[in-house]
């Protein structure tokens, strides 16, 4: 029951995510490895750990808060195409966004398109030994080999007006995109033999920037992230045929739902301190996610139901600029607290002999979370006498720590149990620019670890002994034992080019 406690409400969250995911506060209770699917904008501070409190990033930050568009300095065209891989054959995908923002007077605005294939995972061994064969049913039927890679699409348009007089600018932005695959999910389906994923996900900002005089400077953002995912798992059962005398295999699907919406309220301020190279920024950032459907996941081990989470980021950030050098570090606490629960899909007996009704809440999860981020990078440009600042390299360094409790009440059991978890992500980062009058050029690369990814493989330990006595990682409970986590890297890389269009 500790084991299963600790995966009760894991990946509700997997979709709260975003294609700029400063704003949008993952959740997750257990370090599954996800990849870099929504990396798709540039950005100029990714080699430097992704710091951008005290330190703007002046390529992503017009897809983060639309109203930065003004700053991006004319008009210009993007592309920034993103692979990246997690060890052990365990997933992969590409991108290739294309994108231009555009400023006429006091109006600015922005559209881009990004298609994306994403590869399938199969966490455990499959009936299907090669892409061309396919199983024979009972009854005729047919099942054919899953797909080998799925293809997402997304677009983004924003809009902006400058108010010169009061150094005020506002913008708007809507992202929209159609996922046929979100990476990792099928490893939530463990026995199943494919899973289909169709959804979409529509993102909505509004954002507003206010700068002072001496380099002081206010960004306000309001966000609200609509998610929903459909997830058709398909499995082949052995069952025993009393006519045939013999062990037969069935088709079994099943259908589930997904259904998130996230309301986030971002504030930054930034300003140089007196006599000084340093600048310094703040941020609060508040998001509060209410997910309607939450799938019956297989190596969770719980009925479906839903679940409500507020989530805060409160952080400070130094950036220092001397000549070509630069350095900066943001520092966040990071306080959550989930509420999530599951229903009852008949009517059943609880310990105490009363009868829950169809639709009752069974089993009662409260996570608290207590995290905590660090980001921090180097960067240093080289210049060449009558051409400028025209090279550049980067070193950084993010960290994320994360510890929760949690408190479980089975209602059907009539029992609480209480549980802690912690681990650590971490990721190196590194960049490269060449900067020249009619192109920027960027190469940005990163290697996240300390998460994982499940092999299939069942783990089975002496009566008496659980699971989370080993001291694994981070693992799943599955109704047929525990489902060890595999540890994994992903190693992402991104090229960026810029090209200004007048």
């Amino acid at each position: 029951m500790r084991a299963r406690a600790v995966s009760g409400y894991t990946f509700a969250f997997l979709l709260v995510t975003s294609l700029s995911s400063a704003q949008i506060i993952p959740i997750k209770t257990v370090p599954l490895a996800q990849g870099d699917q929504f990396l798709l904008f540039p950005s100029s501070n990714l080699g430097m750990g992704g710091v951008s409190i005290a330190f703007p990033d002046t390529l992503l930050d017009p897809f983060v808060n639309p109203a930065t568009g003004l700053r991006i300095g004319g008009s210009r065209l993007f592309t920034s195409p993103t692979v990246y891989g997690t060890s052990q054959s365990t997933g992969a995908g590409r991108s290739l966004p294309f994108a231009t923002l555009v400023g006429a007077g006091t109006w600015f605005g922005g559209l881009a398109v990004a298609v994306q294939q994403i590869d399938a995972t199969a966490p455990n061994p499959t009936f299907f030994p090669c892409p061309q064969c396919a199983v024979p049913l009972a009854g005729g039927g047919i099942l054919g080999a899953p797909p080998q890679s799925h293809g997402n699409a997304y677009t983004f348009a924003s809009l902006g007006h400058a108010l010169p007089a009061a150094h005020v600018a506002v913008g708007a932005s809507l992202a929209w995109s159609h996922l046929r695959a979100v990476d990792g999910v099928s490893m939530l389906y463990p026995q199943s033999q494919r899973v289909d994923e169709a959804g979409h996900m529509l993102d909505v900002r509004l954002g507003l920037t206010k700068d002072w005089t001496g380099g002081r400077s206010l960004q306000a953002l309001v966000l609200r992230q609509g998610v929903a995912m459909g997830q058709n798992a398909t499995y082949i059962d052995q069952i025993w045929d009393p006519a045939l005398q013999q062990n037969i295999q069935q088709l079994r699907l099943e259908n589930n739902r997904d259904q998130s919406a996230t309301w986030g309220l971002d504030l930054r301020y930034r300003r140089p301190l007196p006599d000084s190279v340093w600048t310094m920024g703040w941020v609060v950032t508040i998001n509060r996610v209410l997910n309607s459907q939450v799938p019956d996941y297989d190596v969770l081990g719980i009925a479906r139901g839903a679940g409500r989470s507020t989530a805060a980021d409160l952080g400070v950030g130094f950036s220092k600029t001397r000549g070509p050098g630069t350095f900066a570090i943001d520092m966040l606490f990071e306080p959550i607290a989930s509420t999530t629960w599951g229903t009852a899909g008949a009517p059943a007996v609880n310990a105490l002999g009363d009868t829950l009704p169809a639709g009752t809440r069974t089993m009662l999860n409260r996570f608290r979370f207590t995290n905590a981020v660090l980001r921090m990078g180097v960067g240093r440009q080289a210049e060449l006498p009558g051409v400028g600042k025209v090279a550049g390299v980067q070193l950084g360094l993010a960290l994320r720590a994360v510890h929760y409790r949690l408190a479980q009440q089975d209602l059907i059991q009539a029992t609480t149990q209480h549980m802690n978890q912690t681990w650590l992500e971490w990721s190196p980062t590194w960049g490269l620019s060449l900067r020249f009058p009619e192109l920027e050029l960027r190469y940005a690369g990163r290697v996240t670890n300390g998460m994982g990814r499940t092999n299939g493989q069942q783990a089975f330990f002496p009566p008496g002994l659980r699971a989370v006595d080993i001291g694994l990682p981070g693992f799943f409970v599955t109704p047929a034992g525990p489902l060890v986590l595999t540890g994994v890297h992903t190693v992402t890389h991104q090229i960026s080019l810029s090209l200004p269009l007048r």
